[in-house]
């Protein structure tokens, strides 16, 4: 199968509820999944590809990781395609919390089990082994390997949505600089978006007037379901670096207007480390739980969706301009400096918050060492390696 080949949303939907089932560790993590899967594994497409989607989708507001997982599957199937990917990827962790909030919800706990820190050992694995084969691809020589550092710095010096732009902006500046960045060849796969201009900037005029307009709108109607849509819509439009950094926005327009009490929400928040996917997927329990109507699963996906609107809108208007951006020469030296920041960042959240929160005694180094092992030189199918952390950690803890 080859890099660029037309395929079916079945076959999407296919391939991303496998990983919507076992991609555990956060965005950071599920970029290196998506990684091992679309470009070693199905080979959908190649690693310039992935790099200047993840670049594309770390310029834009939203949850990263499934702008990624939308815009892949866009590639293969077409707007359908895009959809299922989101789907396939969603769907566990939003029935898992919609669950949660009809009563599994009192297991928040779990948070703290030893099973579960053995999947984060394993997402420290995962970020490690992306890193790794994303370095030897994006940044081999020494100009690209200081850009990717640099950006690394940065995002650790300024722990925040500003850091992570800054870092990309840094990149793409540092990339018309670098050596051979001009009359470099273009790239040699196109990233065929089939989706008409018209509809892009369709679905950009919507995005804005969604933004500017369910404010006033839910000011002046007093209807509940309204006024959810506008909290989660400017909650999932106005976010940069994915879903922990929502988390924030999210408490700030549930927990003091009553619509749920902290105890709730910080429950649910426990609940959502434990379940595989996006943590967006958060706004499915909130959606759940709340007080006032509508909630239980209709408030569940009303929000959930929400949510991901302004990702949908977002995409849509990019894309079909996207592939003729990428290939002026300006924009291409640009590209080279934003994949090496790319790199840094993943490499910054590999520390933080991947590595510090999963690596604290020495018995953790280990299980992530074979972990990392068995991905990188074994080809250890993930789910079996996020098996293997998940029992080691849970063995390790009784020994102990």
């Amino acid at each position: 199968m080859t890099a660029g080949r037309r395929g079916s949303a079945r076959e999407v939907l296919a391939a991303f509820l496998r990983l919507g089932l076992t991609s555990f560790g956060g965005p950071v993590a599920h970029l290196g999944y998506f990684r091992r899967e679309f470009v070693e594994r199905r080979q959908w497409l190649g690693e310039a590809e992935f790099a200047d989607i993840v670049a594309l989708c770390q310029f834009l507001p939203g949850p990263a990781s499934s702008q990624t997982g939308m815009v892949i599957g866009t590639l293969r199937a077409g707007l359908p395609g895009g959809l299922a990917a989101w789907l396939g990827f969603t769907l566990p962790s939003a029935v898992a919390m919609i669950l949660f909030g009809y009563g599994v919800a009192g297991l928040g706990g779990l948070a703290d089990a030893p099973a579960l820190h053995g999947l984060k050992i394993v997402a420290v694995a995962v970020v490690a082994n992306a890193v790794w084969g994303m370095a030897r691809s994006l940044a081999p020589d020494r100009p690209r390997a200081t850009v990717a550092i640099g950006a690394a710095i940065l995002a650790l010096a300024v722990p925040s949505a500003w850091g992570q732009i800054g870092a990309i902006l840094a990149g793409a500046a540092a990339g018309r600089l670098l050596p051979g960045s001009t009359g470099a060849a273009a790239p040699g796969v196109p990233l065929a978006v089939r989706l008409p201009r018209g509809l892009a900037a369709a679905a950009a005029i919507l995005f804005v007037a969604l933004l500017g307009g369910l404010p006033l709108a839910a000011a002046a109607l007093p209807w509940q379901p309204l006024r959810l849509v506008d909290s989660f819509y400017r909650s999932g439009a106005l976010v940069f670096g994915g879903g922990h950094v929502v988390l924030p926005l999210l408490q700030a327009e549930t927990v003091p207007p009553g619509w749920v009490s902290n105890d709730a929400f910080l429950a649910g928040y426990g609940a959502a480390q434990a379940v595989p996917g996006p943590l967006f997927t958060f706004s499915a329990y909130l959606g759940t739980v709340m007080r006032p109507q509508p909630n239980g699963w209709i408030g569940g996906i009303l929000c959930l969706i929400a949510i991901y609107l302004p990702s949908f809108l977002l995409l849509v208007g990019a894309l079909p301009f996207w592939d003729a951006l990428r290939r002026r020469e300006a924009v291409r030296a640009a590209l080279r400096g934003v994949n090496a920041a790319v790199v840094g960042l993943l490499l910054a959240a590999l520390y933080r918050p991947v590595w510090v929160s999963a690596i604290f005694a020495p018995r953790d180094f280990a299980i992530g060492l074979i972990a990392f092992l068995l991905l990188a030189v074994w080809s250890v199918p993930p789910w079996l390696v996020v098996a293997f952390g998940a029992a080691a950690a849970a063995l390790a803890a009784t020994a102990g």
